[in-house]
């Protein structure tokens, strides 16, 4: 397969997944705007005016980058997974790609771009809807830190939900990871508190859970404020991301999961 042909190929993966997010907006884009709103009258009319600051800053300007995360982290992570899932079972377009040309590797970021591009229209949709609920938009340390840590954020968990969606043989077994697992995980990763502010021995539990990480290397760049340096989190991404690509470049080069 020629430069252009790999370009179609990834093209054409890409133009669908977009195409049909956004033709079902309702249930792509809303439902985490919705979610996002509730949090942001709880947290700041509520809880935010009894619990004051966090390191230093409002508590409703500290929860929103992780806020932020959280909705990157949920939806590149569903479209992956339940687009491949989709494509294996119920339209079975996935064994047209494996009988085609299409190298693995074009194949994975074929499917993970639409997660990307989901969890970063979302993330930014999110953000925008905090702008009326704090003055965080005024408070951006690095852009380029920002924008590094959300948009490799969504290409960790669009590659993990492609793991997923190989792995799945229900719907049941798409909708069992975020809720047991990565629903867990974001909210015990310092979304809504600092990991100064707990015992030592959550602390520690704390330190083990990737996504803290991923938080806090993306609450620096808005407020310059972090639990741990930010090359530390920097480390871990890059190393999240270097074991999902192997892990999804051996399960497309094998056929595992998929050749039925």
């Amino acid at each position: 397969m020629n430069a252009y042909g790999k370009w179609i190929s990834f093209y054409t993966m890409l133009r669908k997944d977009v195409v049909r997010m956004f033709r079902i907006w309702v249930q792509t884009f809303l439902p985490s705007v919705v979610t996002s709103c509730l949090y942001f009258l709880i947290f700041g009319t509520v809880l935010g005016s009894q619990i004051g600051q966090m390191q230093g800053v409002d508590y409703m300007t500290f929860v929103v980058p992780g806020l932020v995360m959280l909705a990157i982290v949920t939806n590149s992570y569903s479209n992956t997974s339940f687009t491949f899932f989709q494509s294996k079972f119920f339209f079975r377009g996935i064994d047209e790609i494996l009988v085609s040309p299409t190298p693995p590797w074009l194949l994975i970021a074929g499917f993970i771009s639409g997660g990307v591009v989901r969890g970063v229209l979302i993330g930014a949709i999110v953000l925008l809807v905090s702008s009326f609920f704090t003055g965080l938009h005024l408070a951006i340390y690095n852009i380029l830190i920002i924008l590094g840590f959300g948009v490799l954020t969504s290409v960790v968990f669009s590659l993990a939900g492609l793991v997923n969606g190989v792995y799945a043989k229900s719907i049941d077994g798409i909708n069992l990871v975020p809720t047991f697992v990565l629903t867990p995980l974001v909210y015990l990763g310092g979304v809504f508190y600092s990991v100064h502010s707990l015992p030592e021995i959550a602390q520690y539990g704390t330190f083990v859970n990737p996504i803290f990480y991923l938080i806090n290397g993306f609450r620096y760049g808005f407020l310059g404020i972090a639990d741990i340096p930010v090359w530390i989190s920097l480390v871990v991404l890059s190393g999240m991301i270097t074991v999902l690509v192997a892990i999804n470049w051996y399960l497309i080069r094998t056929g595992l999961g998929l050749k039925q």
